[in-house]
């Protein structure tokens, strides 16, 4: 090869990288320039949905395009954010609400998409109340004569769950764990699912995040008990699992990812768009109203975090018993 060639292909490769690096400004600048779909891997009507629908529109105003809910429900809540990481472009136009099962459920089952290297991490956003309640018209007053019902019938005790390695789900493992009896989980798709099966008499029990709230208000339902680090302000009455000796924490944050691979300029404009609506006194209202708490992770925090949880979370499935063979 000549000189001049070598100078020639030298000199094209710098005007290659110059182009990429002015463009990545660019792209952020013109950013977003049409709708986002955001993926809410839940069905319509549960907190989760009902929160993420109220985000988005505030959201909406501080990035100058609407933000369009799309309702994939599946896999633990899994199946929307996994199917975003393995077709959707990363333009920053697909995004997803990722759950806790995204850390869990790979330690379960094999899945087609890596929790770290599949996603990219833009911002943490809230963490939900769970707590366990049955009907009012239920024998149960307590979460402890639930479970010493448990204890004196072995499998007997149905509880449903938003689905298979979700948060509500492993929480009443962590129970059977520690308490020595036995449930049968009934999973469901979602908190609309789950809770008109407890209307209906289907099962016993629903653990769940805070979308059973109106129902307790409205003496549909009963609350047996809360898993967060104290009494909620909205339910100051209901005892947490911790104070019943249980020892069991548990608030399940999430936040939001894109698919890998996502344009650094892009991110940042996201991140802090949604910082803005997360700030925003119309979602800390929101907050409120669901009784969850907040939980803002910048974009490197909540990459950590994923990691971090990942790992954790495999020693947890292990521990109940979960792990896949």
């Amino acid at each position: 090869m000549t000189n001049s060639r070598i100078r020639l292909e030298a000199a094209a490769l710098a005007l290659a990288i110059v182009t990429l690096v002015c463009a990545a400004p660019v792209i952020a600048q013109t950013f977003p320039a049409k709708p986002i779909t955001m993926i809410v891997p839940w069905p319509a009507g549960g907190s989760t949905d009902t929160h993420m629908r109220k985000f988005s529109d505030i959201a909406s105003k501080y990035l100058g395009q609407q933000i369009v809910v799309e309702n994939r429900p599946g896999g633990g809540g899994t199946l929307g954010p996994g199917t975003m990481a393995q077709t959707a472009k990363p333009d920053g136009y697909t995004l997803s609400q990722l759950p806790m099962g995204a850390f869990r459920i790979p330690h379960m089952q094999k899945v087609a998409w890596d929790p770290i290297r599949d996603y990219t991490y833009i911002i943490g956003v809230t963490g939900y109340t769970f707590g366990v309640v049955v009907r009012s018209d239920s024998p149960f007053k307590s979460f402890r004569e639930l479970i010493d019902y448990a204890k004196a019938n072995p499998g007997r005790m149905n509880y449903g769950s938003t689905g298979t390695g979700t948060s509500p789900h492993l929480l009443m493992e962590e129970v059977a764990l520690k308490t020595g009896v036995k449930f049968l989980h009934v999973p469901f798709k979602g908190n609309a699912e789950l809770t008109q099966s407890l209307m209906g008499g289907h099962i016993m029990a629903q653990s769940d995040a805070s979308g059973w709230g109106r129902f307790v208000d409205a003496g549909t339902f009963r609350l047996l008990v809360t898993f967060g680090s104290e009494r909620t302000k909205r339910w100051p009455t209901v005892p947490t699992a911790k104070e019943l000796g249980l020892g069991i924490v548990s608030n399940s944050p999430y936040g939001i990812v894109g698919p890998k691979g996502m344009d650094a300029g892009v991110v940042r404009v996201l991140h802090d768009g949604f910082k803005k609506a997360i700030e925003d006194p119309e979602h800390l209202k929101m907050l409120d109203q669901l009784d969850q708490v907040l939980w803002y992770q910048s974009s490197e925090d909540y990459a950590k975090f994923a990691r971090e949880t990942f790992a954790q979370d495999r020693a947890l499935i292990e521990r109940l018993g979960l792990l896949a063979k």
